[in-house]
């Protein structure tokens, strides 16, 4: 249609200050005049209302030089501050906040409302709810976008024609798609990514490229809030009336007695309620063999030590860390020396590390380390010695005269697995010792060069492949890396922040999180239970501080997956946070 007739204007009202008539600024006083005297409009400087537009506001605010186009459709509560357009076909509905100079596309839906959608009635019949949407300053927004409710959009941003926005979108974001999904910074030079993470939902945002904004850390408050109140439901569902399952239709565990004490520590600063505090340590402890100093997996036996003295059995060895943090946490500790360590002489242990599988399996070497440096540390604890004489400065002296200063680790990459047992590996053996005693590790750079490089593995972090452990086994190598260095710092970030976003998608109400599927994106793994729970709650706080937003969420890992040294070198246990 060609508008050249007295319409003009309605349609391309930026015109209206330098073309309008005498008589067509005479007709705009009338119209505003009209919308304010109901006493729900406030209409600033410079503004133009068409008459073709449908404005029926509960209440209506409009900034300085702002003008609302033709047959735009306007109710509900809308401020707007100077500078603003809705222009042709716009439907801004609800509650709707923009700053200043937002301008926005023919065509678009801001829709601040919301039906519920219980099944006991008609749609029709539901009650409506409004969070509201909140737009910041300077910020394009394009033809046949749909804003819906409950949105924030930061400032500067650029939100591309067409785009579905359903989850925040922080300051400086160029966004698009449906779903929006971050494309660049708007100050990153074009043609220069800063990532391709998803806008996240419920408040939080696309990348953390201005630092910590308001917006994300919201949404962290937000998930802690939701975590913390439903964490009793989920404790309850893993209780069986006499132990605890990792999901209702799983067997009683070792881990998920102690998984549950985690969570319900990290959340609700208390012992789980299912149980008297006392009575939990006292069932953790007498799980301990007295003469091992191990703790096998219930119902089973554990197998005949080796020559050496040394019981090989992965359930027992994860116990260390499992059982001995949960006792901690509860105030209390194992009842015996971990023997099956405290026995091994500097001598065994060596044989023991230069035995372990470190070109084909290094996972399970390195957790073979996390469990004999972690039972070293609570040997010490008892005031015991932590192995034999000399066995733990042997075990540090091996690993620093071992690390291949290419990638920073232990073990090699395999082409059928691409880096995952040597960054997975690394983890372990890491948090068990370097973490564990306060020891920087050696070659930070290039740990971090070669755990983001296995990060882009679409194997592993692939659309709905990650779980728990794989993302766990980047996100703490990173943050312990990072400690001492600021190599390759912005890509972390937005590593973290891409990872943060997803994983905040992921809880199941009332039930917390799943573990994740396996590598080849099938089960097992998808269904919510406490290991899943508790590990990823550890995994936001690590991806929440590699971008600067921890402090929002209210907790802080305190058991197996502590940041934190739990000793200040091989002697003295460190101060608890």
């Amino acid at each position: 249609m060609d508008h050249t007739g007295d319409d003009r204007l309605d349609f391309l009202p930026w015109f209206f200050e330098a073309e309008a008539t005498g008589e067509q600024r005479a007709a705009q006083r009338e119209r505003q005049r009209r919308l304010t005297a109901a006493g729900t409009a406030e209409i600033g400087e410079r503004c133009f209302v068409s008459e073709r537009a449908a404005v029926h506001p509960d209440r209506l605010r409009l900034g300085d030089g702002s003008y609302i186009a033709a047959h735009a459709y306007v109710t509900g509560t809308v401020t707007t501050g100077a500078d603003c357009t809705i222009n042709p076909f716009t439907t801004v509905r609800g509650t709707v906040t923009l700053g200043e100079a937002v301008r926005i596309g023919a065509h678009t839906s801001l829709l601040g409302f919301n039906h519920s959608t219980a099944p006991d009635r008609p749609i029709h019949r539901q009650p409506t709810s409004s969070r509201g949407i909140t737009i910041g300053d300077d910020v394009w927004i394009g033809s046949q976008v749909v804003i819906l409710d409950g949105v924030t959009i930061g400032d500067h941003c650029v939100i591309g024609a067409g785009a579905v926005v359903t989850r925040d979108v922080p300051d400086w974001a160029m966004v698009g798609g449906n779903p929006a999904r971050f494309i660049r910074d708007r100050r990153a030079p074009r043609g220069e990514s800063k990532g391709s993470t998803a806008v996240p939902a419920g408040g939080g945002t696309a990348t953390g490229g201005t630092g910590p904004d308001g917006g994300l850390a919201q949404r962290l408050a937000r998930f802690a809030d939701t975590a913390r109140a439903e964490a009793p439901t989920l404790l309850d569902r893993a209780w069986d009336g006499t132990a605890y399952r990792d999901r209702p239709d799983a067997a009683p565990t070792v881990r998920a007695h102690c998984d549950a004490v985690e969570i319900a520590a990290l959340l609700l600063g208390t012992a789980p309620a299912q149980l008297p505090a006392d009575t939990h340590i006292a069932r953790l402890r007498a799980l301990q063999d007295p003469a091992t100093g191990l703790v096998p997996e219930t119902g089973r036996e554990l197998p005949a030590p080796g020559a050496d003295g040394f019981v090989d059995d992965g359930a027992a060895l994860y116990h260390i860390l499992s059982v001995g943090y949960a006792l901690d946490l509860l105030g209390s500790s194992f009842a015996h020396p971990v023997h099956a360590v405290a026995g091994l002489s500097a001598g065994q242990l060596l044989d023991r590390l230069a035995a372990q599988p470190w070109h084909e399996r290094a996972w399970h070497a390195g957790s073979w380390v996390d469990a004999v440096a972690t039972a070293a540390h609570w040997n010490l604890g008892l005031g015991g010695q932590p192995a034999g004489p000399g066995a733990l400065e042997a075990l540090f002296g091996w690993l620093l005269t071992r690390t291949d200063p290419w990638t920073g680790m232990w073990g090699d990459a395999r082409a059928r697995e691409g880096r995952l047992q040597l960054v997975n590996g690394y983890y372990r053996l890491t948090r068990g010792s370097f973490a564990q005693f306060g020891v920087p590790v050696p070659h930070p750079e290039r740990v971090i060069d070669t755990v983001l490089d296995h990060a882009r593995d679409p194997r592993y972090f692939g659309a709905d492949r990650e779980n728990a452990c794989n993302v766990l086994d980047v996100a703490h190598p990173l943050w312990l890396a990072g400690r001492l260095s600021t190599h390759r710092a912005e890509d972390i970030r937005r590593w973290a922040t891409g990872q943060l976003e997803a994983a905040l998608d992921r809880w199941h109400p009332g039930h917390g999180f799943a573990f994740g599927p396996a590598p080849d994106g099938t089960g097992p793994g998808r269904a919510p239970g406490l290991q899943g729970t508790e590990m990823w709650l550890a995994i936001i706080w690590l991806l929440a501080d590699l971008t600067g937003h921890c402090d929002a969420l209210g907790y802080r890992p305190r058991g197996v997956h502590r940041p934190e040294p739990a000793r200040d070198g091989l002697g003295t246990a460190a101060p608890a946070r």
